[in-house]
């Protein structure tokens, strides 16, 4: 069995897979409490489903971009089981979670997260025989999209809403916008990625993994008194 875990956001989610095929799911909404959650939910869930984290053999992490506090929270969790249980640890970009949901879709793929300062965080996946990455995951702003986006593509994930006014504005018909139900990630994607990664034997370091998070964390100085 394997664990996933993703608290890129505020919506969090968890799931329970074997070879790739979930078997239980649990997807939340979070007021930043990632800490408090996490592990009692993951306890109720392995519960449910009358097993233990001894019955875990991978763990699979989505590692950004997204919340500073949220994918710290959630990475150091799936480390210390990965370690303690000795068992790999597989990261999955959080992008590419959201566009492999639309995977049938025969469109390029660009998933969006909002990054702050009217920028937002962009990737650009499609499904061509294989399953490919045509842009990494970068900090761009919706302006700057639309100027790339020369072809109907589909637009997925937590997309801001003066960005998601802007891309129907700008790009018409070129943008393919699911509703907003379609568009909340979930974590059954990330399981089935993170297999088959793990089924390829590649596996991530739990010493050295760290978030994506495309910029630095801001920084929090002390008030001198």
């Amino acid at each position: 069995m394997e664990l996933s875990i993703d608290t890129s956001s505020n919506v969090a989610g968890i799931a329970l897979s074997t070879d790739g095929e979930v078997v239980a799911e649990q997807i939340w909404y979070t007021t930043q409490n990632h800490s408090s959650e996490l592990i009692v939910n993951i306890e109720q869930l392995l519960g449910q489903q009358s097993c233990t984290m001894q019955s875990c053999k991978a763990i699979m992490i989505a590692t950004g971009p997204g919340s500073f506090n949220g994918l710290r929270v959630g990475i150091s969790a799936a480390k210390g089981f990965a370690l303690a249980l000795n068992i790999p640890i597989v990261g999955i970009n959080t992008l590419e979670i959201e566009a492999y949901a639309f995977d049938f879709s025969g469109l390029p793929i660009c998933p969006i997260h909002n990054a702050g300062r009217e920028e937002i965080a962009a990737a650009l996946y499609k499904r061509n025989g294989d399953w490919l990455c045509i842009q990494e995951p970068r900090i761009t702003t919706i302006d700057s999209l639309c100027l790339e986006t020369g072809e109907p593509t589909l637009f997925c994930g937590e997309i801001p809403e003066n960005a998601l006014q802007k891309l129907q504005q700008k790009l018409g018909d070129r943008a393919i916008i699911p509703n907003a139900v379609h568009r909340i990630r979930r974590t059954s994607y990330l399981a089935t990625l993170g297999w088959k990664r793990f089924n390829k034997g590649s596996y991530d370091d739990p010493v050295t993994l760290q978030p994506l998070y495309l910029r630095q964390p801001p920084i929090t100085q002390r008030k001198v008194k």
